[in-house]
C-alpha cells in the first residue's frame, strides 16, 4: 500500500517548521535526511513511529500556554527556549518553570477547556495513514500528561501509547510538584522510553520526530536524523 498525498503532505508540514527533526533508531547506516521522498522511506520502513507535541503535533507549547493563562508568560518562555536550546537539563528547566507558574488543578483545566490545544495542520490525516497502514504511533513529551491525553484523543491515539509529565495537586487543588519518577522528567528520557518500547514490542524500526534538544536526545543509537 503507497504511503499517498496524506503522508506528504503531513511530513511537508512537519518538515517545514522551524526545527524538525526526525531520528531513525538502528538504522544500517548514518544518512542526513534532507527530501520528502527519503523521509517517506524511512515511513514505509518503520514499525512504530513516536512524536513529540509541543511544536510539533501542536502549534503552541504547552507549558508556555500555561504561564500565560497563568498570567507569568514572558519569565516562563525565556527559560522554555533555554531548555530547548539544551542549555540547562531539562528536569531544571521544568522544575523552574513549574515554580513560577505554580498551576492549580482548575487553572490546568479551564485551560484546556478554553483554550484547548490546536493541531498542526497535516497531523491529524498522517496519523490516520500511519493507523491505517497498522504502525504504531506514540506521543513522547516533556509536556503534561492532562494536556496531551487531549491531543491524543483527538488523533484516536491510545492514550497508553502516551508517555507525557505528570503534575501533582494537593487535596484543594494547589500545586504540588511534578512526577519527578517519569522518564520525561529527565534529559535523555525520550531516549529511555524508545528503548524500552522496543524492547517490550519487538520494534526493530522505530522513526522519532521532534523540535527540540530532548527530541535528538532519542536518537542513540539512532544513526539517521533530519535537521531543519
Amino acid at each position: 500500500m503507497a504511503l499517498g498525498e496524506p503522508i506528504e503532505s503531513g511530513l511537508t508540514r512537519l518538515m517545514s517548521k522551524r526545527a524538525a527533526c526526525l531520528c531513525l533508531i538502528n538504522a544500517p547506516l548514518f544518512r542526513t535526511m534532507t527530501t520528502i521522498q527519503e523521509t517517506k522511506e524511512l515511513f514505509r520502513r518503520a514499525d512504530a513511529v513516536c512524536f513529540d507535541v509541543d511544536s510539533t503535533v501542536i502549534k503552541e507549547e504547552g507549558i508556555d500556554e500555561l504561564a500565560i493563562f497563568c498570567g507569568v508568560g514572558d519569565a516562563v518562555r525565556e527559560m522554555t527556549l533555554k531548555a530547548m536550546g539544551g542549555s540547562m537539563t531539562f528536569k531544571k528547566a521544568l522544575t523552574e518553570r513549574l515554580s513560577i507558574i505554580r498551576c492549580s488543578r482548575e487553572q490546568v483545566n479551564k485551560l484546556i477547556t478554553d483554550h484547548p490545544p490546536q493541531l498542526t495542520p497535516g497531523i491529524k490525516e498522517l496519523v490516520d495513514r500511519l493507523h491505517e497502514r497498522n504502525i504504531k504511533v506514540f506521543l513522547i513529551s516533556g509536556g503534561f500528561r492532562c494536556i496531551v491525553e487531549h491531543v491524543a484523543s483527538q488523533l484516536n491515539i491510545p492514550l497508553h501509547h502516551v508517555y507525557a509529565n505528570r503534575l501533582k495537586f494537593y487535596f484543594n487543588g494547589e500545586y504540588a510538584g511534578f512526577d519527578e519518577s517519569q522518564p520525561t522528567a529527565e534529559s535523555g528520557g525520550k531516549g529511555k522510553v524508545i528503548s524500552m518500547l522496543k524492547e517490550q514490542n519487538g520494534f526493530k524500526t522505530v522513526v522519532m520526530i521532534g523540535d527540540g534538544a530532548t527530541d535528538l536526545e532519542a536518537c542513540p543509537p539512532a544513526v539517521s536524523e533530519l535537521m531543519q
